[in-house]
């Protein structure tokens, strides 16, 4: 499991639109989506305001434990409302 589909349902889940985290994050959309697809690997200080922002850093503190990523996805989508298994 990649980092960036954890990231991008973190982002989600606070109910932020690409548009926005960029703005709140001082980067670019695309940078963004490329965090979300995997494309780009964020820096440190990136990170950490990301999980600031969307008020997840329990979820990186999972990850970096090693956690499943699937399941992390799950939990973050069943906290949202969504009754969807991936």
């Amino acid at each position: 499991m990649k980092f960036g589909a954890i990231m991008q349902a973190c982002r989600v889940r606070a109910g932020l639109s690409q548009e926005e985290m960029a703005e709140l994050l001082n980067r670019t959309q695309s940078c963004i989506s490329k965090i979300e697809n995997d494309h780009k690997i964020p820096d440190m200080t990136t990170l950490l305001r990301w999980v600031e922002v969307t008020g997840t850093r329990e979820v990186l503190v999972a990850f970096l434990y090693g956690m499943d990523g699937l399941r992390m996805i799950q939990n973050i989508v069943t906290m949202i409302g969504g009754t969807r298994t991936i």
